[in-house]
């Protein structure tokens, strides 16, 4: 594909602000909708809650130390990863307090990030022909799937919530599948943004449906209809309009981490490790994957230059940065690939601002309050979409496996039964999570059947 602009180039000034807007969009809902999805899984509200103004500014801290680590040659954006959603309730559900817990997911994202820095010292010396050995597309594949597939529930769960005690399941579930659907078509039948933001346009949909109900039931005192709560924008005027009712400090993850250094042992550590570690092996194939899926947009091979080994520098590193600030490990987005790709627009400039605007809008009060009052519901439609596309991703990678074979064959139902089926291992205070588990009876069953010859 030709490129309007190359990866060196410098578009205009206003050229480069709205292609960072457009870089922003595709990646903001994803990114946002870790910490909201982590607060409900790990039973966070107020001022113990992740903060996704913090989880913004990471996600723009993350993707410039990438840019800085790759030599300003790949035009990706780092997010919040979805991979780790398990892995971060696990770090709260194991703390003996909620800043511990923060200080968990922190050492996770660290531990995870060394994963990164590992592997590429071993890319850079021995090429990368072992990793494939260990971690071939059946056993990838289904430990992708299940990702996506164990988080169903959590989604099913949050479109059925409103944001106000007494709102109506039927009407919440309502609002959750107009943005749903809403998705669906803007991603299917779109036009140009329509088709690059689908999550976006989602999201506003059910927010004004959502909205246009709790009017309803607020001008006819029906608390069944009321499903928006606007106390996050409300507040903001409460103490009359001052500097903080437009700007504040987003709460960064290290801040609330710090009362909870003191409390670490080693049985808590194990249970991070178990937790983080296994999932940064996973992540790592959707690492390589994009950067292939980016080096065919753009005609230049990322992974011989600037190099893999910098590439994983840059993701593992950033993606530590990320989580210290904002407390979400990061990822390469897909969603950044498409943006690159529709716009062909490959300015690492372009990355750079959208990094920058991230960083900014982290402190903009208002906007981080209305995204604060997205309701659960519509959230949850968001996510039947972006859980099903991780599952999805997983069993696409699983096409070119031949399942005909009993290798294969047992290899994938073991991932797949292991993960759906919820099996954790508990070594006294130390639990590795379903899909830790499921990876690792994957590559010791591929292992043990990598004898096998084709009938």
């Amino acid at each position: 594909m030709n490129m309007i602009y190359n990866v060196e180039d410098k578009p205009k000034f206003g050229q480069v602000i709205v292609f960072a807007f457009q870089q922003l969009l595709a990646i903001i809902a994803a990114t946002i909708a870790v910490p909201i999805i982590t607060n409900g899984n790990a039973g966070l509200e107020g001022e113990d809650a992740m903060s996704i103004a913090a989880a913004l500014f990471g996600a723009g801290v993350g993707t410039l130390v990438y840019v800085l680590f790759t030599r300003a040659k790949s035009p990706v954006f780092l997010g919040s990863s979805f991979a780790f959603l398990g892995s971060m309730a696990a770090a709260f559900a194991g703390a003996a307090s909620v800043s511990l817990g923060y200080v968990g997911i922190i050492l996770g994202a660290v531990m995870a990030g060394l994963v990164y820095v590992v592997i590429a010292i071993l890319v850079k010396f021995v090429g990368v022909e072992w990793l494939n050995k260990l971690m071939p597309p059946v056993v990838i594949g289904p430990t992708v799937a299940i990702i996506g597939l164990s988080l169903a529930g959590n989604a099913v769960g949050d479109l059925q919530k409103s944001n106000i005690e007494g709102g109506a399941t039927l009407i919440a579930i309502l609002c959750g599948l107009i943005t749903l659907v809403t998705v669906t078509i803007c991603s299917t039948y779109g036009k140009k943004m329509a088709k690059l933001i689908p999550f976006i346009i989602g999201i506003l949909v059910g927010y004004v449906v959502a909205s246009i109900f709790t009017a309803i039931g607020y001008a006819a005192d029906v608390d069944a209809l009321k499903i928006v709560n606007y106390s996050t924008i409300t507040s903001l005027f409460e103490g009359g309009v001052t500097f903080s009712t437009f700007v504040s400090v987003p709460q960064f993850t290290f801040l609330k981490a710090f009362g909870g250094f003191s409390s670490i042992d080693g049985a808590y550590i194990g249970t991070v490790a178990a937790a983080y570690i296994p999932v940064a092996f996973v992540v790592f194939a959707e690492h390589v994957a994009d950067h292939k899926n980016i080096s065919s947009i753009i005609g230049r091979d990322l992974l011989e230059k600037p190099g893999l080994h910098r590439t994983l520098l840059g993701d593992g590193v950033g993606s530590m940065v990320g989580a210290f600030f904002g407390g979400c490990p990061n990822t390469t987005y897909g969603e950044s690939v498409a943006c690159v790709a529709i716009t062909r627009n490959a300015s690492v400039v372009t990355i750079i601002t959208t990094a920058c605007m991230a960083i900014v809008v982290s402190f903009v009060s208002p906007f981080i309050a209305f995204l604060n009052s997205i309701p659960s519901c519509v959230m949850g439609g968001v996510c039947m979409a972006l859980y099903g596309f991780i599952a999805v991703s997983g069993l696409k990678m699983l096409q070119k496996v031949d399942l005909n074979l009993n290798r294969n064959l047992f290899v994938a139902s073991t991932i797949l039964i292991a993960g759906i089926g919820g099996l954790s291992l508990t070594f006294g205070k130390v639990t590795i999570t379903s899909i830790a588990t499921a990876l690792i009876l994957g590559i010791i069953v591929n292992t043990i059947l990598a004898k096998e010859k084709a009938e």
